[in-house]
């Protein structure tokens, strides 16, 4: 069987158009009502001027910061999505594998004041990744990664390994999709090893719902 990693930027590369559709017809209704609007406040929080989006997808974050007038670029390993993103708005958009970016085989510029990762960490070993993206901050930067919320994606089992999106309930044909499943405190022990010290953590949930809706954590290089 092909590796979970493979299987990964297979499952984008044939849910990209759909995923696109998705974000732009707006049919996700935790991203309208909670997780868009967590990462879009910690961003601007942070008062950056330079701004990379790290798995921008087809760009709605890259055209809100622009729109108020931050400097972001994005960056993305699926082509369909890249084409989407440069199409839709005027940030430049890279593409790259994580792999390439871990290795810092491509040019994706640095001395950036932010670095963020809205959904976009789902492989197993990230460290590398995080690694890279510290050296690309301007000092005093910081990285912004929101994820799904261990605690509310869990099901039953916490403990670190793979899981399957399958995108039951979406509109359109989906392939099912392997992501890693981290603990909260896997998630630190990844930014520590990663030359991070957690500046804050938040998590976004809906005044209706029980459970949150995400897990929001800001990071800044160790001094």
């Amino acid at each position: 069987m092909p590796a979970p990693e493979s299987t990964l930027l297979d499952s984008w590369h044939h849910n990209a158009r759909a995923w696109i559709d998705a974000i732009r017809t707006g049919t996700i209704e935790s991203r309208l009502k909670v997780t868009d609007q967590a990462i879009l406040l910690a961003v601007l929080g942070r008062q950056p001027e330079r701004v990379l989006d790290l798995g921008c997808g087809e760009g709605w974050l890259l055209r809100a910061l622009t729109d108020r007038g931050i400097e972001a670029v994005g960056v993305d390993g699926d082509a369909t999505l890249v084409e989407a993103a440069r199409a839709a708005g005027a940030a430049p958009v890279h593409l790259a594998s994580y792999e390439q970016l871990a290795e810092a085989a491509v040019d994706i510029g640095r001395d950036y004041n932010l670095i963020c990762a809205n959904f976009a960490l789902l492989h197993q070993d990230i460290i590398p990744l995080l690694g890279a993206m510290n050296s690309l901050l301007a000092p005093g930067g910081a990285l912004v990664i929101q994820t799904l919320h261990p605690w509310a994606a869990a099901a039953g089992d916490y403990q670190d390994g793979w899981r399957q999106e399958t995108f039951a309930g979406f509109k359109g044909q989906w392939q099912p999709m392997p992501w890693y499943f981290r603990t909260l405190s896997s998630w630190l022990n990844a930014l520590d090893m990663a030359g991070f010290v957690l500046a804050g953590l938040q998590e976004p949930q809906h005044p209706q719902s029980p459970v949150p809706q995400s897990l929001l954590l800001v990071a800044e290089p160790r001094l």
